[in-house]
This record gives C-alpha cells, sequence and structure tokens, in this order.
C-alpha cells in the first residue's frame, strides 16, 4: 500500500498532465468542450422531471418548493454519475490501455487514479452548474453541504473498489464487460434516484437498505434539499464497506497486475 502512495507521488505529475490532457483532448473540436460534462446530466435531469413530476412530486415531504421534484432528482444524480462513471471507465481501463502498459514501464496504479482524478474533475463542475440551478430554483446553498466532502470520498473509494475489482476481471472474462452495464442500469433503479424512498413497498425497504449507495443518495438529499445532517450511521457503514471493497480491488490489482500484461 505505502509503496503504491509513493509511486503515486514520484508519478505526480504523470497523474495531473494526464488528467488534463484527457480534459482537452475529449472535447478538442467541440465548440462548447467541457459544458457538454454538465449538459448532458443536467439534459437527463431535465428529462426525469418532466415525465415524472407530475407523478412525484406531490409524494415528497418536507421540500417547500415547487420544482422539488428537480431538484431532488440533480442531487442524486450528483451522487450516482460520480459512481457510474468510475464503474464504468475502470471496467475497461486495462483493455483500452493495454498498449501502455506492455510498451512503458510506469505504475500501473496511475492509471485508476487518472480516471479518478477526471471523474471528480467532472463531478466537481457539474456541482458548481448545479448550484447555480438551484439557486436559480429558489433553493440557496446550506452550511451542511461541507458534508459532501466525506461523502464524495466514500463514492470515489465505494466505485474505485468495485471498478479496480471488475476493471482487473474483465482481462481475464470479457463477458464482464457485457454483464455490468446492465447491472448498473439495474442499479440505479433499485436507489432512490428519480423517486423517493417512501414510495417503497414496506417488504422492499430491508433490501434497499442493503444497498450502500441508497445511504450515499440519500445523504446527498439531506444535505442538498432537506438541508440537514445526513444520517451518519447509514453513511459509516457504507463508508466501511467502501473501504473494505477498496483495499480488495488494490490486492487484487495488485496480484494480477504481472498477469493482464500477458492476458493483454
Amino acid at each position: 500500500m505505502f509503496g503504491m502512495l509513493r509511486c503515486l507521488w514520484d508519478y505526480r505529475g504523470f497523474v495531473i498532465s494526464s488528467i488534463g490532457n484527457e480534459f482537452a483532448a475529449r472535447f478538442a473540436r467541440s465548440r462548447l468542450g467541457g459544458l457538454w460534462m454538465i449538459i448532458h446530466p443536467l439534459s437527463q435531469v431535465a428529462i426525469y422531471a418532466l415525465i415524472l413530476s407530475n407523478v412525484l412530486a406531490a409524494k415528497l415531504p418536507g421540500i417547500d418548493n415547487k420544482y422539488a421534484y428537480a431538484l431532488y432528482l440533480m442531487a442524486g444524480m450528483l451522487a450516482w454519475n460520480l459512481f457510474s462513471e468510475i464503474i464504468s471507465r475502470c471496467l475497461t481501463l486495462f483493455i483500452e490501455q493495454g498498449n501502455l502498459m506492455k510498451k512503458m514501464l510506469f505504475p500501473r496504479i496511475t492509471l485508476p487514479v487518472i480516471v479518478m482524478g477526471s471523474a471528480l474533475l467532472n463531478n466537481l463542475l457539474l456541482f458548481i452548474a448545479m448550484l447555480v440551478v438551484f439557486a436559480l430554483l429558489g433553493q440557496t446553498p446550506n452550511l451542511q453541504m461541507v458534508w459532501l466532502l466525506p461523502l464524495t470520498l466514500a463514492v470515489v473509494a465505494l466505485a474505485m473498489g468495485i471498478g479496480l475489482i471488475l476493471g482487473v476481471l474483465n482481462v481475464f472474462v470479457r463477458d464482464i464487460g457485457q454483464v455490468v452495464p446492465i447491472l448498473l442500469q439495474i442499479w440505479f433503479w433499485f436507489t432512490p434516484v428519480v423517486y423517493p424512498v417512501t414510495i417503497i413497498p414496506e417488504e422492499l425497504k430491508s433490501a434497499v437498505n442493503a444497498n450502500p449507495m441508497y445511504s450515499i443518495v440519500s445523504a446527498y438529499h439531506d444535505i442538498l434539499v432537506y438541508g440537514k445532517v445526513p444520517d451518519l450511521q447509514q453513511v459509516t457503514i457504507t463508508v466501511l464497506v467502501a473501504i473494505g471493497l477498496m483495499l480488495l480491488g488494490l490486492f487484487m490489482f495488485r496480484r494480477a497486475a504481472p498477469e493482464m500484461v500477458d492476458a493483454l
């Protein structure tokens, strides 16, 4: 573990420049550039809000705002987009960078860290845009937003752990790359992002509570929509699960790195 951290520090310039180059290359020929990273998720929120707000807006207790459902959606999507982006990119990361891994000598751990940094940059831009939209809709920032920093770290740890495990397995069993996007879609609808948890039948709530993203998304809703401190007990359990998965992912990555190069 400490060896990985030392390598990351030694190659910090490579990581930072790679994040910057990736950001620039993605939108090099685009007129709107990085704005597309904000437009896509916000347009998704607008579509969900237009289609579902008439059905669900009346079932959002405790929100005194006629745009309550749009606020609820944006808060949930902020957490979910970061989570799903890291997993989706880590899933195919080692396959896509196979030639680089075989031709160049560098710490392999820098690859998922570059993905993490890029995803965090995207999430930061989306958060800034979301604050502007919240202000236009009459929802002012609150001091509870400080809690978003540790929550973001929890999302990153959870996503990186799952992403590393799946990314390593996908090198050896390519079917995983086909199955995971489907499972992520199921996971998305199994998480109260586009609907309030109050509409879930009682017999299903125990299953929802076992979903680690449920506590994270609920915490984002509590902070950004309701302006209150999240349920720290639920979040703590998720943080412990995230740390465990991240350590497992790092262990698998370290053990499988030489074999991955051969398999690629």
